[in-house]
């Protein structure tokens, strides 16, 4: 990793005209203090090689240097009614996308699968492909959706048994996936709820 260069302030100083989606709250955000990371040219000029921004909603500490971010922003949308355990592993997978661990997003989108299973009835230590029938037979999944839910599993068992890393996009894809399973699972049915007649 290439060392960053010059010397960070001690001091905050104010700024204006910049905002970044905070990859702790997930708030489009416009700070109004700074701590700077500058150096020298070769022309003496002073020169900013890096920021670090302190979000005004979640007051946490975002850096940025040029195009990198970190923590990147989150990924996913927010979804709601899921179980704890389940929600956990989901803002697990978002979070492993804003910090470049596009794998670990995989692994835990396959990982929902057999969490989603399960707390669904199905017998825990089975085969990933089992738990895709399983939520098929159950109706757990839409009509001529086993495809890509068992495009999770098998994108999930690549970044298990394969050297080849897993890329940005094919994250973002399974997670996009993965949020259809969770909202057809869970989040439709618990909004559907509040229409139930007793």
């Amino acid at each position: 990793m290439e060392k960053l260069r010059g010397t960070w302030s001690t001091n905050s100083d104010g700024v204006q005209g910049v905002s970044y989606l905070c990859g702790f709250c997930d708030s489009n955000v416009g700070p109004s203090r700074r701590y700077k990371c500058n150096y020298q040219d070769s022309k003496l000029r002073t020169l900013s090689s890096g920021n670090i921004y302190i979000c005004p909603n979640c007051n946490k500490p975002t850096f940025i240097s040029g195009n990198e971010q970190v923590p990147g922003q989150s990924f996913g949308d927010r979804i709601e009614f899921l179980p704890k355990d389940i929600e956990a592993l989901y803002s697990e997978a978002k979070n492993c996308i804003s910090i470049n661990a596009y794998t670990s997003t995989v692994l835990s989108c396959r990982k929902l699968l057999m969490n989603v299973s399960v707390s669904k009835g199905a017998v825990e230590g089975k085969s990933f492909a089992f738990y895709v029938t399983y939520l098929e037979e159950n109706h757990y999944i839409p009509p001529n959706s086993r495809d890509w839910v068992d495009h999770i599993r098998k994108k999930g068992n690549e970044a298990t048994h394969e050297i080849p890393s897993i890329s940005k996009e094919e994250a973002i894809e399974l997670l996009e996936f993965t949020g259809m399973l969770l909202r057809f699972v869970y989040e439709m049915p618990g909004k559907m709820n509040k229409y139930a007649t007793v």
